[in-house]
């Protein structure tokens, strides 16, 4: 951990300051916590500290106060904010109609160094980093640190729009160190200056501060597309209410509404019209500051973006800083994130638990139920974790058949995992974790009130089918390849006759291996096997 050091200046603030406010001031006596002077024509004046909000006297401000203090800060520009040349401290001023100014907050700059340890794996990974956070939680404190850690290796271009990061006066403050410092004339103009940055100052980082319109999210991923490290700050404290912003949320992705076809959305057990994400994302991670000493740090923005759409967020990962000053992580086991609709050659596949393997199988669908699963009248009570399965489905089909089945939120809780096909063939994560620790997971043809009860009683091994003598194999793998040179005849499908699930399971087999696709239809007893081509 290295050592915090923090330069504030303070002296420069409180010199512009009426004598009697700046008394005040120093009575409190907790400069290292001090956060906003706020200063209101008619109101008495009030100090913003990390915990809590001082009146620092009874008079109220008067006119000659309020230009005691104009007069002695720079410039006011057209986004009414000013500053102290060479200092970090931010003035921000409230007119009235006729464009006086009735009101200050006079925010207290700080260069604190040692902060961005937190993140320091991350920024000098040459990802794309947004940091998103309420006002005064310390954003661009930790983007000033960033452009200066950044600045020692690479060449670091900082688009200042209100002087914040390398504050007030021409010449930057030695928190950013070697970063170059561009300030914006106006802020409608920030995303000229950005794409300015780029085209005649060869940067390999670009670091910006508050992006808020939709010129500069255009901007952002302009200059992304041309393979520019982006270190930037965002209006928003979550991915959540990012997403929802209209404006900004071109930086994640975007989202649009699309209309799926029936099938597919049967098969995804959704409505017709969903949100999708519109576009890769214009950076690669994401942090949400929660507070000064703890981050959520989204390490796959696509993923995580495409999660949250589908309702299963994931869980981002936790990084705090202790009371020793050592940095934490806690990285959260993912949730589910639907997987993008393929097409899967396997389509007569049954329930059933898939074995582990160091490579990418197709699903194997044949195996034994797993140990946990008892028959008998007592049946033990088995935690299912449902990943692209309808819960409601689940559950009302283990109300029908009457197991003990409970439908968990977290794969952690779970005994078992159900998923579709798809989802398990593009190998997402929490079904990797799941083969990881051993659990068994079933893999079901589609998301079908006769596939969820299937599983289910493979599950509860409600289904106790004796494997068929020698002979009667022979005689149903005759039936079936008739059925399949049929089918490759010309035949639009085949029924073959009702049969145990392990004759079933031995038909799907055989229709996957001549390049057909077959499904199970009817219910038990009767239920059988149809082939047919795609």
């Amino acid at each position: 951990m290295s050592q915090m050091r923090i330069t504030d200046d303070l002296e420069a603030l409180l010199d512009v300051l009426p004598a009697n406010i700046r008394h005040a001031v120093e009575k409190v006596d907790d400069s290292d916590r001090l956060l906003e002077i706020i200063l209101d024509l008619g109101r008495v004046p009030t100090a913003r500290f990390v915990d809590r909000e001082v009146v620092l006297q009874d008079k109220e401000i008067t006119r000659p106060e309020i230009d005691h203090v104009v007069e002695r800060v720079g410039d006011f520009d057209t986004d009414n904010r000013s500053g102290i040349e060479r200092t970090l401290h931010r003035i921000s001023g409230i007119r009235n109609r006729r464009r006086a100014v009735v009101g200050l907050t006079l925010r207290v700059g700080r260069a604190v160094y040692g902060t961005v340890d937190i993140i320091q794996d991350i920024i000098e990974s040459g990802k794309s980093v947004l940091i998103l956070g309420r006002p005064g939680v310390g954003k661009t404190t930790l983007l000033r640190e960033a452009a200066r850690i950044l600045a020692e290796n690479k060449r670091v271009v900082i688009v200042d729009t209100s002087n914040e990061i390398g504050g007030d006066g021409d010449v930057p403050h030695p928190a950013v160190g070697k970063a170059r410092r561009m300030q914006v004339r106006e802020p409608m103009l920030q995303h000229e200056v950005m794409i300015e940055a780029v085209e005649n100052h060869n940067p390999e980082v670009i670091v910006i501060d508050e992006i808020g319109r939709e010129q500069e999210a255009l901007a952002a991923r302009t200059i992304a597309e041309r393979g520019v490290q982006l270190v930037g700050t965002a209006h928003g404290q979550t991915l959540d209410n990012l997403l929802l912003n209209p404006t900004l949320s071109d930086l994640v992705g975007g989202i649009e509404a699309v209309t799926l076809s029936d099938e597919e959305a049967r098969r995804r057990g959704t409505q017709k019209t969903v949100l999708e994400r519109r576009a890769p994302p214009t950076f690669d991670v994401l942090i949400e500051i929660q507070h000064r000493e703890r981050f959520a740090v989204h390490t796959d923005i696509m993923g995580s973006v495409d999660a949250l759409l589908r309702g299963f967020p994931l869980p981002p990962e936790i990084r705090t800083r202790d009371e020793a000053g050592k940095v934490v992580i806690e990285k959260s086991a993912p949730a589910p994130a639907r997987a993008e609709a393929t097409k899967s050659p396997r389509r007569g596949r049954t329930a059933g638990p898939v074995e582990e393997s160091s490579h990418r199988p197709e699903p194997t669908p044949f195996n034994a139920a797993p140990p946990m699963a008892s028959a008998g009248p007592s049946l033990r009570t088995i935690r299912v974790y449902p990943y692209g399965v309808a819960r409601n489905r689940l559950q009302q089909a283990a109300k029908r058949l009457g197991v003990p089945a409970v439908i968990v939120r977290e794969p952690g809780e779970a005994d078992a995992l159900v998923t579709l096909r798809a989802y398990y063939r593009d190998r997402q994560q929490p079904i990797v974790d799941a083969e990881s620790r051993g659990m068994p997971i079933y893999v079901l043809r589609a998301n079908t009130v006769n596939q969820v009860e299937q599983f289910l009683g493979d599950l509860f091994s409600l289904r106790t089918d004796a494997a068929p003598a020698s002979g009667e194999l022979d005689l149903v793998r005759e039936q079936t390849q008739q059925a399949i040179a049929a089918v490759l005849n010309g035949e639009r499908w085949v029924d073959l006759p009702p049969g145990p699930s392990l004759v079933r399971r031995l038909q799907h087999e055989m229709a996957r291996s001549a390049e057909l696709v077959s499904h199970s239809y009817g219910k038990e007893p009767r239920r059988h096997v149809r082939i047919f081509r795609e």
